[in-house]
């Protein structure tokens, strides 16, 4: 049994105070006021007889008690979230044939949660379900050799397209383990940038960001696999610049790796479902709520606990 005062809202509230550091933050991301965060907050250390946060400091940080207290409660909160998500059950039973593509980022966490759920909701129809690069989605919704498809977006929406946006996630910069203090280092070190091949809409995105900022590096990694990437830079062979969803992907090599914000102008990419516009709206929403709270759950609350200076940078679009 939980101590009296220990409560959901409680530890929910911890979790966005730990992550954003402010009060007027979590209150925001809580949707309570910020008297309401800050009475839950005492509640909770009263109920547990310690204090999980320095309240002294600007922005709040963790005590010890709060850190190893964070993990568990994170723990506990992604596997309520998680049963919630798979309690919801679609209305999916009408369709006859669903062709869904998922974008390779979600291999790992998100694909075989969706594709349990979806199978679930489908009686008698005939579900096929693929992962694949960006611009391999993008053109098969376009064409119609896919109902739906979640993907980054790579620009303006086709006319024969509806586009639901899911998740904003930003890029960053990752480097060996001590590699540098500040992030200002990377250029001064004799470090090569590893990027992604030229051919993924990701390594598109970035070129373009750094042309954008007359920023010029040598040309001489090119990598397709994005934990092969990741790996070279554990083994510190050099940088590279990727993005929470991808830095989360490549978990075995955390201990070998730092991660920054990216110090040349921040920017994003948009994580999105696609539908063919002739397909029922009804359908295609309710796929894109469900991989929402998935996202939210298996993704970027465990991002947001490794990272928590990413605060509302990596967040979920709602529509």
């Amino acid at each position: 049994m939980l101590t009296k005062g220990v409560t959901l809202r409680g530890l929910e509230v911890f979790e966005a105070l730990a992550a954003t550091g402010t009060v007027a933050q979590a209150a925001e991301r809580t949707g309570l006021s910020q008297p309401a965060v800050s009475q839950q907050m005492r509640n909770l250390e009263t109920a547990l007889g310690t204090d999980l946060v320095d309240h002294t400091r600007r922005p709040m940080q963790l005590t010890p008690a709060g850190r190893s207290f964070l993990m568990r409660a994170q723990a506990a909160l992604a596997q309520l979230r998680l049963a919630q998500s798979e309690l919801t059950v679609m209305d999916l039973g009408h369709l006859d044939t669903l062709s869904v593509g998922l974008i390779d980022d979600f291999d790992n966490d998100l694909t075989p949660r969706l594709a349990t759920i979806l199978a679930d909701s489908l009686a008698g129809c005939r579900f096929k379900l693929i992962t694949a690069p960006s611009l391999d989605l993008g053109a098969a919704v376009q064409d119609g050799r896919y109902h739906i498809a979640v993907t980054a977006s790579a620009g303006p929406t086709p006319e024969n397209v509806i586009e639901y946006p899911l998740v904003r996630d930003p890029f960053i910069l990752v480097a060996p383990k001590d590699a540098i203090t500040t992030v200002s280092e990377i250029t001064t070190q004799d470090l090569p940038l590893l990027r992604y091949a030229g051919e993924q809409l990701i390594a598109q995105q970035i070129e373009t960001h750094l042309t954008h900022h007359q920023l010029a590096f040598e040309h001489r990694f090119e990598i397709g696999s994005h934990l092969a990437l990741m790996a070279m830079v554990a083994r510190r062979i050099g940088w590279a610049i990727t993005t929470p969803l991808g830095y989360m992907r490549a978990e075995r090599f955390h201990d070998d790796i730092d991660a920054f914000a990216l110090p040349f102008g921040s920017f994003a990419r948009t994580i999105s479902l696609f539908a063919g516009a002739d397909w029922s709206d009804r359908v295609p929403r309710e796929v894109a709520d469900t991989v929402r709270r998935l996202v939210q759950t298996q993704m970027i609350n465990p991002a947001l606990a490794r990272l928590p200076w990413l605060g509302d940078s990596l967040r979920i679009i709602d529509d």
